[in-house]
């Protein structure tokens, strides 16, 4: 049975439909363009707008998270004993205090990134000593960064090496390419041991 090939973006009519393909982010900010729709956020929240209008015919607007606090990560004196508030950025302030506490060392790591805006409300001694458990981690012989939700692409090439260390990155784009012309239900691309029959015809 030949297998389904993606459609045109513009030729689909539900936002069911549209979910099951694996889309560029340029060509969602493409379509949100043509269409009017705020292009102007992730991938996946560019998805879930897409198919609101696919499924409705409206404009989706983007869901604005109210920031309550005035604290001010540029100026602010910041100590231990400071909370993280949800207007927390990731400012030259908080690098300087970082490198006071940690060492000059200190770069802003996406998993901290993702830690500092998860926990509004601790301190920054909180911080500090999450910094200190996470260079624990990763001297580990079995340390594994983590990886974004949203980003199946890096998942996929993982979880491809952890299957088949032999082979090359050539053979796992082959592979990637194929997966990720295919409709998943969940629209979610994941590596499966069937995809190697992408490497048959590769010389």
């Amino acid at each position: 049975m030949a297998e389904e090939q993606r459609p045109a973006i513009e030729t689909i009519k539900t936002g069911d439909e549209f979910k099951r393909w694996y889309w560029l982010k340029e060509e969602l900010v493409a379509y949100c363009r043509e269409h009017k729709i705020p292009y102007s956020a992730g991938k996946f929240e560019l998805i879930e707008r897409i198919a609101h209008h696919m499924n409705t015919g409206e404009i989706p607007k983007p869901k604005r998270k109210k920031v309550t606090s005035k604290f001010d990560w540029h100026s602010e004196t910041l100590t231990l004993e400071t909370v993280i508030t949800d207007s927390y950025k990731n400012t030259q302030n908080m690098r300087r205090f970082m490198q006071a506490q940690v060492g000059d060392s200190f770069t802003f790591k996406t998993p901290f990134m993702r830690w500092m805006k998860a926990n509004t409300g601790k301190t920054l001694q909180d911080a500090v000593d999450y910094w200190h458990h996470f260079q624990e981690e990763q001297q580990a012989d079995d340390f594994q960064s983590d990886i974004a939700h949203h980003n199946q692409f890096n998942q996929y090439y993982r979880d491809f090496f952890e299957d088949n260390p032999d082979l090359t990155t050539k053979e796992a784009r082959r592979c990637w390419e194929y997966k990720r012309s295919l409709p998943m239900e969940d629209g979610r691309h994941r590596y499966e041991k069937s995809d190697l029959v992408a490497l048959k015809d590769l010389k």
